[in-house]
């Protein structure tokens, strides 16, 4: 009876975590395709024209979708050995964000917008797509943001002293006539404009105002390039370092993206199963 059921699991599991297979490749495109006219409901459902028009469809849709993920999300946790590992996991917390707002909205109506969080599924299609090529390239990218975190968050305090004295500046020049009516608010003006975004809502009036509006907006362009360098050359040292990875989920803590040669899991060490 142990045996029986130990090999339902594995069964379980293999189809529900693993994209090497056919039958596991299988759910996971269907599984794509929930997801993705899951998402198209909520959209249409915000038209009001369409919601009034086709709201049952709509409703009786979203409730048939949200039952099978309920129980692809109760399957995930029964197939893996520490279901703790997967309930708290990026992937498990994004599943049960995108399960339980047509349940919330019940009580609290509108809630069940909130399923457009399922968007986040779709990162799933590296597996589906057999793409785990680039999760070595984002695993890259994720280091050297890494190795940049001090000199970015350098100068993000050098960009915010600086809006601080242009904004003090343009408030001393321009005054309330302008709209510059304190500091706090001339200093958006100054981020507004550094980061070239430009709303308008505040503008100078006068020639001296103008002209360091403009010092500010050519400023910007070069301000806008440097973080870029920065992790551009930090990720610039990754590329030397390959990463061979598959599909290959652990059993036991549905860790994934391993090495081609893993024979174990890095991350909890049980034996992965070939």
């Amino acid at each position: 009876m142990t045996q029986k059921k130990k090999n339902w699991q594995e069964r379980l599991h293999e189809i529900i975590y693993e994209a090497d297979t056919k039958a596991g490749k299988r759910f996971d495109v269907i599984l794509l395709w929930l997801i993705l006219f899951s998402i198209a409901l909520v959209m249409l459902e915000s038209v009001k024209e369409l919601d009034a028009k086709y709201h049952t469809f709509f409703n009786v849709s979203e409730w048939i979708i949200t039952i099978l993920f309920t129980i692809e999300y109760i399957a995930r946790i029964i197939s893996v050995k520490e279901p703790s590992k997967y309930i708290f996991s990026f992937y498990g917390i994004i599943d049960l964000l995108s399960t339980i707002p047509k349940y919330i909205s019940i009580i609290f109506g509108g809630a069940h917008a909130l399923v457009a969080l399922r968007a986040l599924r779709l990162l799933r299609v590296f597996r589906i797509l057999k793409l785990v090529r680039f999760i070595g390239e984002s695993e890259k990218l994720a280091k050297a943001l890494k190795a940049s975190r001090h000199k970015i968050l350098v100068f993000i305090l050098a960009v915010f002293i600086i809006c601080l004295i242009i904004g003090t500046f343009m408030y001393l020049i321009e005054g309330d006539e302008s709209g510059f009516t304190s500091i706090p608010k001339s200093v958006y003006w100054a981020i507004v404009t550094l980061t070239t975004v430009g709303y308008g809502d505040i503008a100078p009036q006068t020639a001296l105002g103008q002209m360091l509006a403009s010092v500010v907006m050519i400023l910007g362009y070069g301000i806008i390039a440097i973080p870029t360098g920065i992790v551009t050359a930090e990720f610039t040292k990754q590329t030397g370092q390959k990463i061979d990875i598959n599909t290959q989920s652990c059993p036991n803590c549905t860790i994934g993206y391993h090495k081609d040669n893993a024979k174990y899991c890095y991350s909890c060490g049980s034996s992965l199963e070939k």
